[in-house]
């Protein structure tokens, strides 16, 4: 098989494509052969040997944790009904996705449903079912005006997708021309480029009230103007910071604006009915039912450094895949 290894934490271009030996699935697991990986902001981390949520992992070593393809093997114990099955996993704490054969335990797996491709069913298995546990803890409604200041990633175009579909007024945000550009299919009330001067005075102009609700993946100078855009009574809903640094706020911020704020990542997420599978599940369904429609860019498998370069510097759109030759050949 074809992966992508890594040998010494660096650059992008210390990610190389290789010829491995193919793998045997052990008892309790199937094979995979994968057609699409996810990559994540995380695994750039990672790649630099940068301290992060994951533990630093033995090298050389093969990224990614999202994966989606199809069963060509099981292992002891697993029935034969596996195979053939299109499947998507996140394999948690073992790495491995960026390869055209993949190896987990049956319990990870999630069915594919009909009519969603190997892409989208990434998306959803990790990207979507942190949108989805935003929206259970924090869900939009149609009185609300709602911020995303991420709104071409992965994850913020989820998010206005929903607020969009309750009946919200959304304003998108994106932090260049050209991405700000990509927000025209979201449908959104008001698409500004927070990269520019006075984006938030367009935002004031449009909404003299405020905004009531924040989905803050940004962070930094750009989290907090948004912050300040809320209107008494309205909700910063924190779940990252891509800017390299989390929004500041004090409690005299929460008290004389009449503001709420919290985090919706970690233990209030896994508290949700079925936990993070159960999230899992039902951004699968989303995306099965035409309620999601998840903004992809793909790459190759051998062009993985450049998918990292493009998310690190903030070009790619929405969530980052790997194709493979299994996925060309379908």
């Amino acid at each position: 098989m074809h992966a992508i290894r890594l040998h010494e934490h660096g650059p992008a271009d210390n990610l190389r494509l290789e010829e491995l030996p193919d793998l045997d699935p052990g008892p309790g697991e199937v094979r995979i052969a994968v057609e699409a990986a996810g990559v994540h902001l995380l695994d750039t981390t990672l790649r630099k040997g940068e301290p992060g949520p994951f533990p630093a992992l033995p090298l050389p070593t093969i990224p990614g944790r999202e994966v989606a393809g199809v069963v060509d093997r099981v292992g002891a114990g697993v029935p034969d009904e596996w195979l053939g099955r299109r499947v998507v996993a996140h394999l948690g704490m073992v790495p491995g996705g960026y390869a055209e054969q993949a190896v987990c335990d049956t319990g990870l797996l999630h069915a594919v449903p009909d009519g969603v491709d190997p892409a989208a069913a990434v998306a959803a298995i990790g990207t979507g079912r942190t949108a989805q546990g935003i929206l259970e803890l924090d869900p939009p409604t149609s009185d609300d005006v709602v911020l995303v200041p991420s709104a071409a990633g992965g994850l913020g175009w989820l998010l206005a997708q929903s607020a969009r579909r309750v009946g919200a007024q959304v304003v998108a945000a994106a932090g260049s021309p050209d991405r700000a550009a990509a927000l025209d299919g979201l449908g959104a009330d008001l698409v500004v480029d927070y990269g520019a001067p006075g984006w938030d005075e367009k935002v004031r102009a449009s909404y003299d009230g405020g905004v009531t609700l924040v989905y803050d993946g940004v962070g930094g100078a750009v989290g907090r103007t948004a912050l300040e855009l809320l209107a008494p009574g309205g909700r910063l809903v924190m779940f990252g910071y891509s800017s390299g640094a989390a929004t500041r706020l004090t409690t005299d911020d929460l008290v004389s604006r009449g503001i709420s704020a919290g985090w919706s990542l970690g233990p209030r997420m896994q508290r949700l009915p079925g936990g993070i599978p159960g999230l899992a599940a039902r951004a699968l369904a989303r995306v099965a039912a035409g309620e999601w429609e998840p903004l992809v860019t793909a790459y190759p498998l051998a062009d993985a450094a450049r998918a990292h370069d493009d998310l690190e510097g903030r070009r790619a759109l929405g969530k980052v895949v790997l194709v493979t030759s299994h996925a060309a050949a379908r």
